[in-house]
């Protein structure tokens, strides 16, 4: 499942670039690999709460400029496929090799966002976003600076 998920999200990218299909197609691929990692990292804590959900939802619609229902229907998507979700490499790698630096650290923002929407960092949302950060390339210093601006939002 995943592996198809993958498949489907590298096909989309790399039409896009030989011409065949529209930006549109790139967007939500981009947008469903970047909701996974934002479930997942939601539930790595073995808890998925209702305030990391409605973070979640407010996160995805807020970043993607989506409407109420389209971002609802995005990070349920991103649920599903989530659920049989077993390495977060194959969508970081898409996402590496397509976004640039300032959008892979917007990405890891998004993460430390969700990973204290409950209120508190638990050890493996931490390590978790860390992986994630350093899979996407974007500096451990920059990384720290981000989960801080996160911290200091729940505050």
């Amino acid at each position: 499942m995943i592996k198809s998920l993958f498949v489907q999200i590298v096909e989309s990218i790399s039409s896009t670039e030989s011409g065949a299909a529209e930006a549109h197609e790139r967007e939500a691929a981009l947008r469903l690999a970047t909701a996974v990692l934002m479930i997942d990292v939601a539930r790595a804590d073995h808890v998925f709460e209702e305030s990391e959900f409605d973070r979640v939802l407010q996160l995805v619609e807020n970043h993607f400029k989506l409407t109420p229902e389209q971002a609802a229907q995005l990070v349920n998507e991103a649920s599903d496929r989530a659920e049989d979700l077993v390495s977060a490499y194959e969508f970081t790698e898409v996402l590496h090799k397509h976004l640039s630096d300032d959008e892979k650290a917007r990405i890891v923002s998004l993460l430390w966002q969700i990973a204290y929407a409950d209120g508190r960092l638990d050890k493996y949302e931490d390590s978790l976003v860390r992986k994630i950060g350093d899979l996407l390339y974007v500096s451990r210093g920059r990384a720290m600076r981000l989960k801080h601006d996160a911290q200091r939002e729940i505050q």
